[in-house]
């Protein structure tokens, strides 16, 4: 119970964060432009610092753990669910089919998944794979959708070159290959004067990526747009309850996985929508009431299921 409370707590940070940003917004701190800045600076630069630190400090076996497994097809059921969906019912074009393909299965594992996994799960490090997953697979191949809808064309020139437009996706390979030559020499090579500033800009996304979401709540109203209220609940609802519920029938009856392993996966597959969708959303600038709402619904309605989850499994 100590440690349901404790991530209660946590999404309670997460709030007071999303709060400020819109306060800032209300009183138009930062000028018109805020939001944009915090946007754009937290993709190119803070991020991918973010994503570095995290991975050139974790050992490969923690990275490339095997519930990675779990993970990845769990979230690629709700993303395929979330397209057939689309397909029939809601015909959302191509960039707005995406952001909702994303709010179904992209996982906010940083500034949600963090305090989840230490206060309830006992272990931060749980999330590392999830991070590995999200920007080496799931984000490259989204915003490539996203690059060549936006654009009108589709080349294989520019396909093949996209992971090198990727900062997230380039701070995570970077991070990585780090993390395996630090474990081959027995020591972490980069020398602390070079990974501090890192990590101190690192430590800068989260709060900006929440401010930001914070900034895009002030003058709309959530839910407001009825032709997309059906699409942006079903996303919620993928998100939030079809994905613990796949995880657990992966964990359990295909990977063989029991105690605080099941318990885990299912736990990290019940966290809501990461706002890095928001972002995205905003970075192309399609989409963003769907990628907006869908994070708010996913985020609110995320410690009910979770807390169910603990009950059941804990």
């Amino acid at each position: 119970m100590a440690g349901l409370i404790s991530a209660m707590e946590g999404f309670c940070v997460i709030g007071i964060v999303i709060l400020v940003g819109y306060i800032a917004a209300r009183m138009r701190i930062g000028g018109p432009n805020a939001q944009y800045v915090l946007n754009r600076f937290s993709f190119f630069v803070a991020s991918p610092c973010l994503m570095f630190d995290i991975l050139s400090q974790e050992s490969l076996g923690v990275i490339f753990d095997s519930s990675i497994i779990v993970a990845f097809f769990s979230a690629m059921a709700v993303g395929v669910v979330f397209l057939i969906l689309n397909h029939f019912f809601f015909k959302l074009k191509a960039p707005d089919a995406t952001i909702g393909c994303l709010n179904s299965l992209y996982l906010n594992s940083n500034n949600i998944g963090l305090p989840i996994a230490t206060y309830i799960l006992g272990n931060p490090a749980l999330v590392a794979p999830i991070l590995l997953m999200q920007q080496a697979v799931f984000t490259p191949v989204g915003l490539t959708v996203l690059d060549v809808t936006t654009k009108g064309r589709v080349r294989v020139r520019d396909i093949l070159k996209q992971p090198l437009h990727q900062p997230l996706l380039i701070g995570t390979l970077l991070g990585i290959i780090v993390s395996l030559i630090s474990s081959k020499v027995g020591y972490f090579v980069i020398p602390s004067f070079i990974d501090d500033p890192i990590s101190m800009i690192g430590d800068s996304a989260v709060p900006m990526i929440l401010m930001a979401f914070g900034m895009s709540l002030y003058g709309t109203k959530p839910m407001a747009d009825k032709r997309g209220r059906s699409a942006t609940i079903t996303v919620a609802v993928l998100k939030n309850v079809v994905m613990p519920i796949a995880a657990f029938i992966l964990a359990f009856f295909v990977m063989g996985f029991r105690g605080p392993t099941l318990y885990a996966c299912v736990v990290l597959a019940a966290l809501p929508t990461g706002q890095n969708v928001y972002n995205y959303a905003a970075r192309y600038n399609v989409g963003m009431t769907f990628a907006r709402d869908g994070i708010l619904l996913s985020t609110v309605t995320s410690p009910i299921v979770i807390a169910l989850v603990a009950f059941l499994l804990s």
